[in-house]
């Protein structure tokens, strides 16, 4: 009985066939994983006398493929959501940084290097909450390896306050106290009571800032909640026979 192996130029399966994919004992195409080097090398069918193998590489490809045509076939408004949506919570983050510069600026009275400051404190807090967002959240969605609702509105959340809210603050301490001390515009610490000049300095400014952490919270359980629900209406298309996938 021959054996052949399908990957490469001969990755030619339809995208409807991932919908028989199992790694576990039951009746459909795939029965069995085949187990290489102690690791899952590919999926093995019966094809008519010979036995097929499917390698892993090849079948990620036709996942990739299967969702990225679910994905074009949704509604204009639900990709524009799903596309944008981290940009806006990356929006929201930048604006946090400015709030939390602006609040670190006055505390240690610090009236130069505004832009210097501010680029920095919008520009970092939107890129790192954007691909947080997208590494967490959308990626996995569209990769079909999130489908558990409570965990894509928690991570959402956790995106939101750290990216859009703690980290902010974390990043405004270090650089208007680098400009306080350049510029003396406020009395630096002695040596032994630094630690608790920090925290004692920032503790009104968090306070000022925790309704700026609830809505980033609340914004990013929100598109969350969404961006599962554009993954629901995804789940619920046919899949695409036209096509098969070549390398």
């Amino acid at each position: 009985m021959s054996v052949r192996r399908l990957s490469g130029d001969n990755c030619k399966f339809k995208a409807s066939t991932l919908k028989t994919y199992t790694i576990q004992e039951q009746p459909l195409i795939f029965k069995r994983p085949v187990i290489y080097g102690g690791a899952l090398y590919g999926l093995k069918k019966r094809d008519g006398k010979r036995d097929v193998i499917i390698t892993t590489d090849c079948y990620n490809k036709l996942t990739a493929r299967n969702w990225k045509n679910r994905f074009e076939k949704l509604p204009d408004l639900d990709r524009k959501l799903f596309a944008y949506g981290p940009v806006y919570l990356g929006g929201n983050a930048g604006l946090a940084g400015l709030i939390a510069n602006s609040l670190y600026r006055r505390a240690l009275n610090v009236t130069q290097g505004r832009f210097t400051s501010g680029l920095p404190m919008s520009v970092l807090p939107f890129l790192t909450t954007v691909a947080l967002y997208n590494a967490t959240v959308s990626n996995p969605l569209l990769a079909g390896d999130l489908n558990c609702p409570t965990c894509t509105l928690l991570r959402g959340a956790l995106v939101g306050v750290a990216g859009g809210g703690i980290y902010p603050i974390l990043l405004a301490l270090p650089v208007n106290a680098g400009l306080a001390a350049r510029y003396s515009s406020a009395p630096m610490p002695e040596k032994g009571n630094i630690f608790r000049f920090w925290v004692t300095l920032s503790k009104p400014i968090v306070r000022k800032m925790y309704a700026v952490l609830l809505l980033q919270t609340l914004f990013g359980t929100y598109l969350g909640s969404k961006h599962y629900e554009i993954y629901l209406k995804m789940l619920k298309l046919p899949e695409s026979d036209s096509e098969d996938l070549h390398d």
